[in-house]
């Protein structure tokens, strides 16, 4: 156990698990699009989320994550007036999410050049988060870790090709978790690959010059 464990984030807001953690499923969002401009953004609130979500600061709290504030930033309090300088469209909608934690967020975003994405994740208190399923298929982290995510096509050899590049090239990288996720057989797939350390950048370049891979994103601790 850790300090984080005993006295929870430093944090901007009343409630780690509405605040904190919210920020920190905003912050996972923050890197998928990796600096690309935001056109709009449609956050589903689920479970206790969708019921308290204005007075605990939620709405704030996601919006700031997701323009890469963190959970300590004084932004946090003029998020709303912050996104709207910004040119960004967002939405709040509220849902019953079959089988969902009871704070969790699905969080869809529209990008300037047209692309758009979709993330959904819970906070599961005391600030900490888990990230369920991104563009339709499962994942499982947390990110407490440096994450690296592997869009590609379900082929023979492909996870070899990136395990044994990270291993040849980054001798010093340990993967710590793998997950991976696909929605039919030789279809998309996604790979979760959990590690220790902080790789450079170059990394998700050398996994994109891979044979059926589509597009590889390195998410640093959130």
């Amino acid at each position: 156990m850790n300090v984080f464990d005993i006295i929870g984030p430093v944090m901007i807001g009343p409630s780690s698990s509405h605040t904190a953690g919210a920020v920190r499923l905003g912050r996972v969002v923050n890197k998928l699009i990796d600096d690309r401009p935001l056109k709009k953004l449609e956050i589903t609130l689920s479970g206790s989320f969708a019921k308290t979500y204005k007075g605990h600061g939620t709405d704030r709290a996601l919006l700031a994550g997701i323009m890469g504030y963190k959970s300590y930033s004084p932004e946090i309090r003029d998020a709303h007036e912050i996104a709207k300088k910004r040119g960004i469209d967002y939405t709040f909608l509220k849902e019953n999410i079959k089988g969902a934690h009871p704070n969790t967020a699905r969080i869809q975003y529209f990008l300037e050049d047209g692309t758009d994405g979709v993330m959904q994740g819970a906070s599961i208190g005391g600030g900490n988060i888990l990230v369920q399923r991104i563009n339709g298929m499962n994942v499982d982290f947390n990110g407490e870790n440096t994450t690296i995510l592997v869009m590609h096509e379900d082929k023979p050899g492909v996870i070899a090709s990136v395990t044994n590049m990270m291993h040849w090239e980054y001798e010093d990288l340990n993967i710590s978790n793998f997950h991976l996720s696909r929605q039919e057989k030789g279809g998309e797939a996604i790979m979760t690959i959990e590690i220790d350390g902080l790789p450079p950048e170059t990394i998700v370049d050398e996994i994109r010059g891979i044979e059926h891979v589509k597009n590889a994103i390195l998410i640093r601790r959130v």
